[in-house]
């Protein structure tokens, strides 16, 4: 049968490696990429495996193409350090991967994702069931290192999907939610502003609009009670700040000149 290897990428997370790594017994491997970590992730780390390395972070993309490197199984199953791998989803992705050494037409398979926000399943707004392309196989995935963040997997052949849940500790606090998006907000705003997209007054008002329609209403969010509400409002939030960011980011853009300077001194010399 094909191997696997439980892949972690990490940084700081010493509150949630040990629970992350007591559901990867069942692998072949178990395999830890960190970031260079100021907390005690790595030595929890090595209390469940010696496959531990450390890379300084460029890219979520960077680090997951890293440990597909380092991986030695045949089949690579990505968790983030709060997810948590059931018994029955370590069950199915055993199946899978035994059946796709018989037939060997699909390459990777998308997993939903049950999360778990302010103690609270979030059923609606888009958050399930939230699937993920986590299980590849390791010689026919890629990830395109053009995108600093929501990877994208440049699969060789199709994927597949499969039914039973990651489940997602997401956030335990709005502070914690506010913190991670403040750093996802900037890689939103540098992907715009390399893209050249100028931010318009418009912006500020519409994209957080069509956030909160989009995740409130459309998705039915609505029918998560005050935590759908509450998590609309803080999306529709996201895009004003990464609008504001990337306002930011185009006026330092602009050239800058000395008090003294002339308007000949200012006029370009040549085209």
């Amino acid at each position: 049968m094909p191997e696997i290897t439980f892949a972690v990428i990490t940084k700081n997370e010493e509150t949630q490696i040990a629970e992350c790594l007591k559901g990867a017994a069942w692998s072949d491997e178990i395999l830890v990429l960190d970031s260079f970590s100021s907390d005690r992730t790595v030595e929890i780390a090595r209390l469940y495996t010696d496959r531990v390395f450390r890379r300084e972070f460029t890219s979520f993309p960077h680090q997951r193409n890293n440990a597909l490197s380092l991986a030695t199984g045949d089949w690579v199953l990505f968790v983030d350090a709060d997810e948590r791998v059931t018994p029955e989803l370590a069950g199915e992705v055993r199946a899978v991967v035994r059946d796709q050494a018989d037939r060997g037409s699909t390459h990777g398979f998308w997993i939903p994702r049950k999360d778990i926000i302010w103690g609270k399943w979030i059923r609606h707004g888009g958050w399930y069931p939230d699937y993920q392309l986590r299980l590849l196989e390791r010689n026919k995935a890629r990830y395109d290192e053009s995108r600093q963040v929501h990877e994208l997997v440049q699969l060789e052949g199709q994927a597949g999907y499969l039914r039973n849940p990651f489940v997602h500790y997401n956030y335990h606090s709005v502070g914690q939610f506010l913190a991670k998006q403040r750093v996802y907000t900037t890689f939103e705003a540098t992907i715009l502003h390399d893209r050249g997209i100028r931010p318009r007054p418009h912006n500020f008002i519409l994209q957080p609009l069509r956030a909160f329609k989009r995740r409130y209403l459309d998705l039915q969010g609505y029918r998560d009670g005050g935590h759908g509400f509450l998590l609309a409002t803080l999306l529709a939030y996201y895009e004003f700040v990464t609008y504001r960011k990337l306002q930011a980011m185009r006026r330092n853009d602009r050239p800058r000149f000395s008090s003294g300077s002339s308007a000949t001194d200012r006029a370009p010399r040549s085209r």
